[in-house]
């Protein structure tokens, strides 16, 4: 049997956690320059992730960067729908 779901779940899991501790939608506890270098961080590092499992060829790793991934655009998601609310709170119009 396959548990290849098991470390793209893993995956999901680390990087939203790591991303909701960082704070998805404004910093927990840092400055914005802070939070900045925290988000470039997990970029770096996750390119770096993918490059050893594209050359590595690591089943499990590939499986994990796909949880990444998930994790990575739900973090985004979340964090436009942040700004999506907040637009119809308080509109803007630029033209």
């Amino acid at each position: 049997m396959s548990y290849d779901w098991v470390y793209a779940l893993v995956g999901f899991l680390i990087m939203l956690g790591l991303l909701g501790s960082i704070g998805i939608n404004k910093p927990r506890g840092m400055s914005v320059k802070t939070w900045c270098i925290g988000y470039l961080a997990v970029a770096l590092g996750f390119d770096a992730l993918v490059v050893v499992g594209l050359v590595g060829q690591y089943p499990q790793l590939t499986n994990l960067l796909v949880g990444l991934s998930g994790g990575a655009a739900t973090g985004l998601a979340i964090h436009v729908m942040h700004h999506i609310n907040e637009e119809d709170a308080h509109p803007t119009f630029m033209g």
